[in-house]
């Protein structure tokens, strides 16, 4: 019994009575940890070795410890050093040498040890060695040991930390005491509100004019840049961040250039493109024509874009195209109906010429005027041989008005064959019709 005295009482005197506020000390804190006693690990190790139980792994079992809580009181003495406390109880079958107890009951222990940190309280993660004395009470038998250990402790808020501790228990009272490893996890709250550091109270300084501007700083809305009175010590504003002040600006709210005094370049003719950029200032127009109108390249008053006769004037009506009148379609439909071939050749009957030579004249008289030739048989023959000959009179047509001074690339050509008739081929009318040659004018371009 006078050895824990003694312990306890040089324990005693590590800790000191108080100590001044410091954010890396511990503050005082009560917590309760959840913990097992091992008492047979050790007698595995002492009876055989460390590196035999190590190598075998032949650690004993949950079943195999007794399980208890604990009542746990932290303080920090230094920055590194935090004294702890601890009262335990637990249920168990002590095995105190030389003495046998055929049931558990009730162990009390207390342990007062002294943390060494690796790190101090401004870190979350705090590993420690542990060094102190224990005390316990079993039934009538009192004993002593010395816990080794190691922990860590783990800041969790300003208030609270979570502790994890393996400790070594070695007898110091051989005869009531036995080796034992103690395992415990808890948590702790903080005793005392965290107090605040005072505030210095700091004697007055005179006026301070940062800028130079002549505003003292208390009345200056902008300390550090040189401003004016009547904005409170601030330059001029630019309201719209445009590198022109306010005092300047002809659109203070409103980004634009210097060379239209702070204004965004204008668009006079409100067509969404600036007169920088529009080609057609004072005109409303599109992007697509650099802010000019949709030209109207033949005046007709159908813009191009809408227009099928770009170049030659027309109605709206018709699509911005001449309007080829009644007259010219008669003639034109009356040459068609007599143009004649050889019979069985794409060579032209003579008696075509007068009806062609009045086509050729009206083509030349409306120079934008196109003509589709369209040539047709009727099914005698192979199909093969009907496309070839409708193919021959509508280029040999095609070929004559050429000859009368018709440029060709206003001319189209295609025959058809037996496919498009417009009578019944069974009988010899029908099949007369369906040998023809169709002229179609358009100014469509």
């Amino acid at each position: 019994m006078k050895k824990i005295l003694l312990a306890l009482f040089a324990l005693y005197l590590l800790v000191p009575a108080s100590y001044g506020q410091n954010d890396e000390i511990a503050p005082k804190s009560l917590g309760v940890s959840f913990f097992f006693n091992d008492f047979t690990t050790p007698q595995r190790i002492r009876t055989t070795s460390l590196s035999k139980v190590l190598a075998d792994r032949n650690f004993a079992k949950l079943r195999q410890m007794s399980p208890g809580l604990s009542l746990n009181y932290f303080q920090g003495v230094g920055k590194h050093v935090d004294f702890a406390g601890s009262l335990s109880g637990s249920f168990v079958n002590y095995p105190m040498p030389n003495k046998v107890f055929f049931n558990n009951n009730f162990l009390l222990e207390g342990t007062a040890s002294l943390h060494l940190k690796m790190t101090t309280e401004k870190y979350w993660l705090q590993p420690y060695l542990s060094l102190g004395v224990g005390v316990h009470k079993y039934q009538v038998y009192y004993g002593a040991t010395l816990p080794l250990g190691v922990g860590m402790k783990i800041r969790l808020l300003d208030e609270a930390h979570m502790f994890i501790n393996s400790n070594y228990r070695v007898p110091l009272t051989t005869e009531t005491a036995n080796y034992h490893l103690h395992h415990s996890i808890g948590f702790a709250g903080r005793l005392s509100k965290k107090k605040e550091a005072p505030k210095v109270i700091e004697p007055p300084k005179p006026p301070s004019d940062r800028d130079g501007d002549g505003i003292i700083d208390d009345n200056d809305k902008c300390p550090d840049v040189k401003g004016l009175a009547k904005y409170d010590g601030c330059p001029i504003p630019d309201t719209d961040k445009d590198g022109i002040n306010d005092e300047e600006d002809k659109c203070p709210t409103v980004p634009g250039l210097a060379r239209y005094q702070g204004c965004p370049i204008p668009d006079t003719d409100k067509d969404g493109i600036n007169d920088e950029e529009d080609k057609c200032p004072t005109v409303p127009g599109v992007a697509r024509y650099q802010g000019c109108p949709i030209p109207d390249t033949d005046k007709d008053g159908t813009n191009d874009e809408e227009d099928k006769c770009v170049t030659i004037p027309g109605p709206k009506e018709n699509f911005g195209c001449p309007i080829i009148s009644e007259e010219i379609k008669k003639k034109v439909s009356v040459a068609a109906k007599n143009i004649l071939f050889i019979t069985g050749s794409a060579k032209l009957n003579a008696k075509s010429f007068k009806g062609l030579n009045e086509v050729a004249q009206i083509m030349k008289d409306n120079p934008g005027m196109s003509l589709a030739i369209d040539g047709h048989t009727d099914n005698v023959g192979s199909d093969e041989k009907n496309q070839i000959l409708s193919d021959n009179r509508a280029n040999s047509v095609k070929a004559y008005l050429v000859s009368k001074g018709v440029e060709e690339s206003r001319i189209s050509a295609t025959g058809h064959g037996e496919t498009m008739p417009i009578a019944d081929n069974k009988t010899a009318a029908g099949r007369q019709q369906n040998r023809r040659s169709e002229l179609n004018l358009s100014y469509y371009q």
